[in-house]
């Protein structure tokens, strides 16, 4: 069965928009020409790729089965790209990788900062996103690295590795609470407003269970999807927000905010994973930056 590389990226397109329309918009090819290449590659596998709905287009079963072929097409000539660059004495990019806006403030600088230095040659798109995002995107090829949080065991997701932090209240050093080795969900209550995550964040679930099961409602100054500007108003002292150590390292450092555990009946882990798809054999450049996020998790 022989399909061109073009016929390919129109599915992929068709599959990323669910329209034939959108697709054509975003690969400058005329609909009527995209839709016929649909329906010839649909001849020629003998079965329908997608469901015509009312909203949009829909993968069928046959639809997604083609749909990790073509992932896995494209992956591997990326991956076939890079190699054959080094082969010429270059290191090219980019590095597709996807991660947890946290993540953006200390440790992603740094390895990169790392990376570059060992591979001047490489390039990455880095795109932010909560964890269930990221995961999503390292299974649709979309990202060939993905770092999230508490991101739940996956066939089509392999773990390069995994550390474990405590989950704690994010205060100003001004904060009455400040000095204290611990502190419960209840007594952040009592003592201010709290800054929550929103549930597109993995943290909303691992604090879901504390929420609850508080006596009274909390007052709640804001909920939000971004840590960063939670710990930019926990900072002003106008309320506590939560979250591991992982992103507020400049502002522990400078004495800006302090990190309290959480002590709850069970313990309150956050899980931060580097993640490639499963079964895929990782480019060269893929491979460094991995091993680089490995050694620094383990440290």
């Amino acid at each position: 069965m022989h399909i061109h590389a073009r016929v390919l990226k129109s599915f992929d397109m068709i599959r990323r928009c669910g329209s034939i329309r959108e697709a054509s918009r975003h690969l400058h090819i005329a609909s009527s020409a995209i839709n016929r290449q649909l329906l010839q590659l649909e001849d020629t596998l003998g079965m329908p790729l997608f469901e015509r709905l009312p909203h949009g287009l829909e993968l069928t079963a046959a639809g997604e089965a083609f749909a990790r072929h073509v992932q896995n097409v494209f992956q591997d000539e990326r991956r076939l790209s890079q190699e054959l660059g080094q082969l010429q004495g270059l290191q090219r990019g980019p590095l597709h990788v996807m991660a947890v806006e946290g993540l953006c403030s200390d440790l992603l600088p740094r390895m990169l900062a790392r990376l570059y230095r060992r591979h001047p040659g490489l390039s990455v798109q880095l795109h932010t996103g909560g964890s269930a995002a990221t995961a999503q995107a390292v299974r649709t090829g979309d990202a060939d690295i993905g770092l999230g949080f508490s991101i739940a065991a996956d066939d089509d997701l392999q773990a390069c590795c995994l550390r474990r932090d405590p989950v704690g209240a994010v205060l100003s050093p001004e904060h009455p609470l400040a000095g204290r080795p611990r502190l419960s969900l209840a007594e952040c209550a009592q003592a201010s407003p709290l800054i929550l995550p929103l549930p597109s964040l993995s943290l909303h679930a691992l604090l879901a269970p504390l929420l609850s099961g508080l006596a009274e409602r909390p007052a709640v100054l804001l909920e939000t999807a971004s840590l960063d500007l939670g710990k930019r108003l926990a900072q002003q002292g106008l309320g506590i927000a939560f979250q591991s150590r992982w992103g507020l390292e400049q502002e522990m450092a400078s004495g800006q905010l302090v990190h309290v555990p959480l002590h709850s009946p069970a313990p309150l882990w956050c899980e931060l994973g580097v993640y490639v798809r499963a079964g895929r054999s990782l480019p060269p450049a893929v491979t460094a930056l991995v091993h680089l996020l490995m050694a620094e998790l383990a440290d």
